[in-house]
């Protein structure tokens, strides 16, 4: 699936959390549903499967009715205390955690995610994928979302190593975006093998 030999001529190897190293979208609908739910919203399954990838709560939870800048926060605080509840729905990306294991030596693994430091070290801890982590950037590290290419400008600036030696991983447009306008090279995640 993934060209080892290609991918080992990178110094810097960076991961994007949700969608592509962990398929963590039912954790993230039940989550969100019990959330939405305190509030008297329902959050439709399907059209939040459709619609949350690669989105900020403040712009997926409007599509359900959810609009004041409070129950959006509100919601979203409740979303992240409540996601232990549900990690076991997320399933882990097999084939890029071969693929770390055996490029780790001799170069540097991150994670940048635009999730929650909590609910991001929760699922790291959970499948004991902390020890691959040279370094770790969330949501609250960044003041620019994707597209912007902030999260990983951060990351290659932090170890110190140029875009031309850097391969980032992702599975959402608007993460595709921000990697291409990071400078750095890279490889869209399809799907879980």
């Amino acid at each position: 699936m993934y060209d080892l030999e290609e991918i080992s001529k990178y110094k810097l190897l960076i991961f994007d959390m949700d969608g592509t190293l962990f398929d963590t979208s039912e954790s993230n609908y039940w989550s969100y549903h019990d959330a939405a739910k305190q509030f008297g919203y329902e959050i439709n399954h399907d059209k939040f499967l459709e619609v949350f990838v690669g989105r900020n709560y403040k712009e997926f939870l409007p599509m359900f009715g959810i609009t004041r800048e409070n129950e959006l926060k509100s919601i979203h605080d409740f979303k992240k205390t409540h996601y232990k509840n549900y990690i076991s729905k997320i399933n882990k990306n097999d084939a890029l955690f071969f693929l770390m294991e055996e490029l780790k030596v001799g170069r540097k693994l991150a994670l940048a995610t635009t999730a929650s430091k909590v609910n991001t070290l929760d699922v790291l801890d959970y499948f004991d994928a902390l020890k691959y982590f040279d370094y770790i950037l969330t949501q609250e590290d960044v003041f620019k979302l994707k597209p912007d290419p902030e999260c990983y400008r951060k990351v290659m600036d932090k170890l110190q190593i140029s875009p031309m030696d850097t391969i980032i991983f992702e599975d959402s447009e608007v993460g595709i975006e921000a990697a291409n306008a990071s400078g750095a090279s890279c490889v869209k995640v399809c799907d879980f093998k």
